[in-house]
């Protein structure tokens, strides 16, 4: 194993801790998470959903947590904005390339490279969990910036209630989250 290589990516990866969650920045929300923050709140999230589900591969879980936006330290984070605007399959090939190209020095890349596609896939309970999971922690994120004062969200909310829930659990958390929204301020008077 070339140990320079590994020790690239570890510096390499650490630039998430600095980039900040794109969505949250155009929406004038003030210290908006990071990446990294995002990836440690859905592991988190999952942890919990996995051991709530129960007959889960927690490793691979976990894993797929922590490398579901992992391609972001080549490709920023994206709004929806911008990748709304992408053919169809492009963002998704432009990450599968990034993690290739990052992943590669280690020895079993081939493995979460692996776990990635399923997650991007949906294609096992613990990808189809992982989604929701990155679904869950977002939206707790959002709730928080609205407690915090935030306005101008509602189109996370919006674009949450249309989102399929793979499980029941995470549909009724996300409808908990939902009811716990501040009220919209009382127009102010002229």
């Amino acid at each position: 194993m070339d140990h320079k290589a590994v020790v690239d990516l570890l510096l390499e990866t650490a630039s998430l801790k600095r980039l900040p969650r794109s969505g949250w920045l155009l929406r004038g929300v003030p210290q908006a998470e990071s990446v990294a923050g995002h990836s440690f709140g859905v592991a988190f999230v999952a942890l919990i959903l996995a051991d709530l589900e129960g007959g889960l591969d927690l490793a691979k879980v976990l894993s797929m947590a922590l490398l579901h936006d992992l391609a972001e330290v080549r490709l920023t984070d994206l709004p929806a904005s911008a990748t709304h605007l992408l053919p169809d399959g492009l963002k998704s090939q432009a990450e599968a390339q990034a993690l290739t190209d990052l992943l590669t020095p280690l020895p079993h890349s081939h493995r979460w490279l692996a776990l990635w596609q399923e997650f991007e896939d949906r294609s096992s309970a613990e990808g189809r969990l992982v989604r929701d999971a990155d679904k869950l922690e977002m939206m707790v994120q959002c709730l928080r910036y609205e407690q915090a004062g935030s306005r101008g969200l509602d189109e996370f909310w919006q674009a949450m209630d249309g989102y399929q829930w793979h499980s029941a659990l995470c549909a009724g958390l996300y409808a908990r989250l939902r009811a716990m929204r501040p009220q919209a301020a009382p127009a102010a008077e002229g």
